[in-house]
């Protein structure tokens, strides 16, 4: 008689494949019926009221960007809550605003975001064809706000062909203090289309200073400045109408109530 170990294992038994299909297809569902609840979980979760923006806290010096401006200009286009909102966009948003340069934007848990501004600082009015000037930052950026808002009102004005207003802003800073050598402000400078420089000073005077590089038009003003005085006095210290500073050996002088004369300048020194 044969007996069999009982604790020996058991051969296996092979399920008939339609139930090894169906066993299959019901870990299946249930595994997509999770996913699907973690899906729908993770959205409600993500889009809860709980996460709704609360406040906006904003910091840097600002003196043009107020609380209305701020509600007017950014606030609507603001999209979504703390863990959706696009930070690209929000920082674009605040960018919008008038007399803003650069804003930075970042989230606080959980519900507040963080603004940094910086303002434009206007130095300059920047001069267009038959419309309303624009203004200049000191990045020498041009931008364009309410004028009305300008506090400063002795700003120069500057003018020269499109994307020059750096370049032009740059020559200004540089003739500045080579003209208050003469106790006169730059109130204008010009570029021409062909490159060549005109200054307008406070007293009425016009200089034409011609073209080059800045390091030459700065030398030839610094020259006609060291002379013009000395020519000046020569005639009861009358007020310069208007100087040519084009010439190879000097430069032409209309004096008020004279007429217009050629001066030679001393040579430069090398």
């Amino acid at each position: 008689m044969t007996t069999r170990d009982s604790s020996a294992p058991s051969d296996p038994v092979t399920l008939p494949l339609d139930v090894q299909l169906m066993r299959s297809g019901s870990s299946v569902l249930v595994w997509l019926l999770v996913l699907g609840l973690l899906l729908v979980g993770g959205h409600w979760l993500v889009h809860s009221p709980w996460f709704a923006l609360r406040q906006v806290h904003v910091e840097g010096e600002v003196e043009h960007s107020t609380t209305d401006s701020i509600r007017r200009h950014a606030l609507p286009r603001l999209e979504g809550n703390y863990l959706t909102l696009d930070l690209v966009e929000a920082r674009a948003a605040f960018e919008s605003i008038p007399w803003v340069r650069r804003a930075e934007v970042r989230r606080v848990w959980p519900h507040d975001l963080i603004v940094r501004l910086e303002e434009h600082q206007p130095v300059a009015y920047w001069e267009r064809e038959a419309r309303e000037p624009l203004l200049v930052n000191s990045f020498g950026e041009v931008f364009e706000v309410n004028l009305g808002d300008v506090e400063d009102e002795a700003l120069p004005t500057l003018r020269g062909p499109r994307d020059t207003s750096a370049q032009v802003l740059a020559m200004w800073k540089r003739l500045v203090p080579v003209f208050a050598a003469m106790r006169s402000r730059v109130d204008r400078l010009e570029l021409s289309d062909r490159g060549s420089w005109r200054a307008h000073l406070d007293r009425g005077a016009v200089i034409e200073l011609g073209r080059g590089d800045a390091d030459e038009i700065v030398d030839r003003t610094r020259r006609f400045v060291a002379s013009v005085g000395q020519v000046s006095r020569r005639f009861e210290n009358r007020a310069i109408e208007y100087a040519d500073l084009r010439h190879v050996e000097g430069y032409a002088l209309k004096l008020a109530g004279m007429g217009t004369t050629a001066h030679p300048v001393p040579a430069r020194k090398h």
